[in-house]
C-alpha cells in the first residue's frame, strides 16, 4: 500500500541519504559529497528537480505511484528520462533509483533505449535488482564537473559500527570477541604499522597496515580469508553487517567517452562501484571511445569494495590506453589505468569474461588491478592481466588465457593456475616494487606458457627482482613451494644463445657469491616439484640463470 505523505517523506529522507565513499585510494579514488535525495507524493505531476545544495526532490503523482505498483518495477522514464542519446537523463536515472530503493522494487531500463549521462556530479544509488537490458548508457567524461563521483554506486542499507573492546589481533586468530548483529566484514587498521613501502618510479612511503575479514554472528573468523597480520595494537576497527539477500545487476551497454585531461594521475572514476556484499553483475558491456593523444587514467569502470561475495559473469570489458608521466621518482613512468579494481573485498569471481581489445597489444594496459584482496577467481576469462597491488591471500586462474601483462601478485596462502594459457612474460611474475614477495605456495597444473606472447626471449617460469636493500615493511618471501604438473612451455622462438627455460629469473645479479650480504633478507624457496613440464624448443629446464642465489632449493624431478 502507498504511504501517506507525511510517513513517505520520512522514510525517503531516512533510507536515501547515502554517503559515496571509496577504498581505492591507491588508484585515486577519494571521497565525494553525499547523494541526497528527497522524495514527495503530491497531486503535482511527477517530476525530478535539483533543489538547493545539489539534493534531488522528486514528487511522485499518487496515480503514478499506484501504477509502478502495480506493474512491479520502476522504469527511467517514470522519472522523466528520455533515453534520446542526447539529453542528459542522470537526474531522472537517479530518481528512479531512490524511488525504487523507498519501495523495494526493482529496475528495468527501456529496451533500446540510449541514456546520455553527462558531466553532472550526480550518483544513482542501487539498492534493489536492475535489469539494464539491452539499454545503452553513454558516459560523457569530456568536461565532468567531479571525477570521482561513481555514475552507479551499489550500496547496502545496512551501516558500519565501531567496534570496541578489541586492542589487538593476531594472524591467523579464529575468533574474536564482540557482539555482532550476523555475519560481519570487520576492517581493521594501525596506523602506527606502515606496509607496502613501494620501490621504484612509483615510490611511496607505505600504507597503514590493514586488513579486512569475515566473521559469523559469534565472532568466529572465515578461515578461508584469514587475519594476514598480528595487530599489537589498533587504531580503528569497524564492523559492517553483510547482506545475505542476493542483488542483481544484468545487461547494459556501456560506453564511456575518454576524458582529455592531462596525463596525471588524476584518476577518473565514472563508474559502476559495488559496496555491497552478495552481488552478481551479468551481462554487462563496456567500450570506450575518444582517446587521444592525452588522458588521466582510469580507476576501473567495474569498482569492487568493502565488501564479499561478489560475481562478474558473461561481462565483456575493455583496457584502456596507456599514457604517460613523471612519477614519484622524478622520471617518466606508465600509468596503470583500469576496467576493474577491486579493493578490501573478500571472494571476487569474474566467470566467463573478456574484454573488446586484443589481449596482446601493448598500447593497452592490463585490465585489472587489486588491493587487499582475498580469495580472488578467473574462470574462463581471457584478459590481458591478473594483478594484485597490496597483497592478495589466495587467487585461482582456471580455464582462462592470459595475455601481454600475463599474472602479476604478491601476497599470501595458494596461488593456483591450472588449465589456462599465460601469454606474458614469466610464467607469475611476483611485483618487485612490493618485494616479490609471496608468503605461501604456487600451484600450477595443466597450463600452457608462452613467453612474452611468442617473441624471441629467454624464457622464466617465475619473474621478480630483489636486492635486498629496501624496507618494504615486512619481511619478503618466495613462495616456500612451487609444484608444476603438466605445463607445456612454447619457447620455440629464442634468441641464439639461449641454454633452456629458467624456473626462476635471475632476481638479484649481484648476488653472486657469499660476499653480497642482504640488508633484508629474502626467504627463498625451499622446494619445487616438477611433473611433466614439456619445451617446444627441446631443451631441458634449469633453475637459473643465477644458480648461486638458488643452490638451497630443492628441485623434485619426475
Amino acid at each position: 500500500m502507498f504511504l501517506s505523505n507525511r510517513n513517505f517523506v520520512f522514510t525517503c529522507l531516512l533510507t536515501c541519504f547515502t554517503l559515496i565513499t571509496s577504498s581505492v585510494a591507491v588508484l585515486g579514488q577519494s571521497q565525494t559529497p553525499p547523494d541526497k535525495v528527497a522524495i514527495t507524493s503530491s497531486d503535482g505531476p511527477t517530476r525530478v528537480q535539483v533543489g538547493e545544495n545539489g539534493v534531488l526532490q522528486i514528487n511522485v503523482a499518487p496515480k503514478d505511484a499506484r501504477a509502478i505498483q502495480k506493474r512491479g518495477w520502476v522504469r527511467y522514464a517514470d522519472f522523466g528520462a528520455r533515453g534520446d542519446g542526447k539529453t542528459d537523463d542522470i537526474d531522472a536515472i537517479a530518481g528512479a533509483h531512490a524511488y525504487a530503493n523507498a519501495q523495494g522494487l526493482p529496475v528495468k531500463a527501456d529496451a533500446g533505449a540510449t541514456y546520455y549521462i553527462g558531466p553532472k556530479d550526480r550518483t544513482a544509488v542501487i539498492r534493489t535488482d536492475t535489469d539494464f537490458g539491452t539499454a545503452n548508457f553513454i558516459i560523457d567524461d569530456t568536461e565532468v564537473q567531479n571525477r570521482n563521483a561513481a555514475v552507479f554506486l551499489v550500496s547496502s542499507m545496512l551501516q558500519p559500527f565501531k567496534l570496541t573492546g578489541i586492542t589487538s589481533l593476531k594472524r591467523n586468530q579464529a575468533i574474536i570477541e564482540a557482539a555482532l548483529p550476523g555475519p560481519c566484514l570487520i576492517t581493521v587498521t594501525d596506523s602506527h604499522v606502515k606496509r607496502y613501502i613501494r620501490f621504484g618510479l612509483n615510490q611511496n612511503n607505505g600504507a597503514s597496515q590493514t586488513d579486512i575479514f569475515m566473521v559469523d554472528k559469534a565472532g568466529r573468523v572465515d578461515m578461508n580469508a584469514p587475519i594476514i597480520w598480528d595487530f599489537d595494537q589498533i587504531t580503528d576497527i569497524s564492523a559492517l553487517p553483510i547482506d545475505e539477500k542476493l542483488l542483481t545487476i544484468t545487461g547494459g551497454r556501456f560506453t564511456t567517452i575518454a576524458n582529455q585531461a592531462e596525463s596525471k594521475y588524476t584518476y577518473y572514476n565514472r563508474n559502476l562501484t559495488i559496496k555491497r556484499s552478495n552481488v552478481v553483475v551479468d551481462g554487462l558491456q563496456h567500450r570506450i571511445t575518444g582517446e587521444g593523444e592525452h588522458g588521466a587514467p582510469y580507476g576501473g569502470f567495474l569498482n569492487i569494495g568493502d565488501c564479499a561475495y561478489v560475481t562478474v559473469r558473461n561481462t565483456v570489458l575493455t583496457g584502456h590506453k596507456v599514457y604517460n608521466t613523471i612519477g614519484a621518482a622524478g622520471k617518466p613512468v606508465s600509468m596503470g589505468t583500469y576496467d576493474i579494481s577491486a579493493n578490501r573485498a573478500l571472494n571476487v569471481s569474474f566467470i566467463n569474461c573478456s574484454q573488446t581489445n586484443d589481449i596482446n597489444d601493448r598500447a593497452y594496459w592490463g585490465i585489472m588491478g587489486s588491493n587487499f584482496c582475498k580469495n580472488m577467481v578467473y574462470d574462463r576469462c581471457v584478459f590481458s592481466r591478473f594483478d594484485a597491488h597490496m597483497g592478495v591471500a589466495n587467487a585461482t586462474i582456471r580455464n582462462s588465457t592470459l595475455g601481454h601483462m600475463g599474472i602479476n601478485a604478491i601476497g599470501s596462502g595458494t596461488l593456483t593456475v591450472e588449465n589456462s594459457t599465460i601469454r606474458g612474460g614469466t610464467l607469475v611474475n611476483l611485483r618487485s616494487d612490493y618485494g616479490s614477495t609471496w608468503q605461501g605456495e604456487f600451484v600450477i597444473r595443466n597450463c600452457v606458457f608462452v613467453p612474452s606472447g611468442g617473441r624471441s626471449v629467454s624464457a622464466s617460469l617465475i619473474g621478480g627482482s630483489y636486492a635486498g636493500d629496501h624496507d618494504f615493511g615486512y619481511t619478503c618471501y618466495m613462495p616456500e613451494r612451487i609444484r608444476i604438473e603438466n605445463l607445456r612451455i612454447e619457447d620455440g622462438n629464442h634468441p641464439d644463445n639461449y641454454a633452456g627455460p629458467a624456473i626462476f629469473a635471475n632476481f638479484n645479479p649481484k648476488l653472486k657469491d657469499e660476499t653480497y650480504q642482504e640488508k633484508f633478507p629474502y626467504v627463498k624457496t625451499k622446494e619445487v616439484i616438477l611433473r611433466n613440464v614439456t619445451t617446444a624448443s627441446g631443451k631441458p629446464l634449469r633453475t637459473s640463470e643465477n644458480p648461486f642465489m638458488f643452490k638451497d632449493v630443492k628441485v623434485d624431478v619426475n
